[in-house]
């Protein structure tokens, strides 16, 4: 029982280089299929995502279904990743370089609609992000950015120093305005 729970049946090598070879292909994979899919905007980004596990089950472990197996098959997979943290964290051009740029979708109010036409963005999956936010249109966005790991930056536009100070200074005129008529109130009865 024990025997057949820890055997390897295929050779320490081989369960070593598969997880680093499918976890290397996945990085450039996503790298080339946009920001997008990690942004998972719909339900068909979250299936692809969910599926890409399974497809690359069998390619990461083989035949092999062993204990011993599975517990190589992560610990390669968890040390290309520390690899390549460590190596992207020394290296930032490279970083850069595998992880892409931003990409700003709306700035001063405007859609640049061919931003969004390269990420593959729709209108409404657009403004979905907004309403996640507490904004309502695009003209109270001062930026919008959909960053490389997929998440987005949204800044909504806010109001001057002046505009502040303006609305500030009508609550203070309606207060002394209800106060008048308070006291107005008083004086009559």
């Amino acid at each position: 029982m024990f025997a057949s729970m820890f055997h390897m049946q295929l050779p320490l090598l081989e369960k070593l280089l598969r997880p680093v070879i499918v976890y290397l292909c996945l990085i450039v994979f996503l790298r080339i299929f946009g920001k997008r899919e990690l942004a998972q905007l719909n339900p068909f980004d979250l299936v692809v995502l969910l599926s890409l596990s399974n497809t690359v089950q069998n390619a990461m472990i083989g035949d092999d279904n062993s204990v011993t197996g599975g517990i190589v098959g992560a610990f390669a997979l968890l040390a290309i990743n520390w690899v390549l943290t460590l190596l992207l964290f020394r290296l930032p051009k490279v970083d850069r370089a595998i992880e892409g740029s931003e990409t700003v979708l709306i700035e001063g109010g405007r859609v640049d609609w061919a931003a969004m036409k390269r990420e593959a963005l729709t209108e409404q999956e657009l403004l979905s992000v907004l309403h996640k936010q507490g904004l309502n249109a695009f003209r109270e966005v001062d930026k919008c950015v959909l960053e490389p790991n997929g998440t987005f930056y949204v800044e909504a536009i806010r109001p001057s120093a002046t505009e502040v100070q303006q609305e500030e200074l009508i609550a203070m005129v309606r207060q002394l305005r209800d106060e008048v008529r308070e006291l107005k109130g008083r004086l009559g009865a």
